[in-house]
């Protein structure tokens, strides 16, 4: 069923990235937060499967290091500068 709901634009944003960030879609946090809110009202919680959880983690880590910048990471950078530091 396709519903439309009318919601602030920072609120829809704010939501968007961060559904992205766990590699889900607006469709699917939404799905997530109706069956928790239902289940909070029975009285049960509804908890996502470890396996689903560990994957969208791991998902939106890849995500993130595809939209990463080429070259050495901040940790490496730092790294070097701080032997620099120590050797001279």
């Amino acid at each position: 069923m396709k519903a439309t709901i009318d919601i602030p634009d920072d609120l829809y944003r704010q939501v968007k990235s961060e559904a992205a960030l766990r590699g889900l879609t607006i469709r699917e946090v939404t799905t997530q937060l109706y069956r928790r809110w239902l289940s909070e009202d029975e009285g049960t919680e509804v908890r996502e499967a470890p396996e689903a959880w560990l994957r969208s983690w791991l998902d939106a880590a890849d995500e993130a290091l595809s939209r990463a910048p080429a070259g050495r990471s901040a940790r490496e950078e730092l790294a070097s500068y701080r032997n620099r530091l120590e050797s001279g």
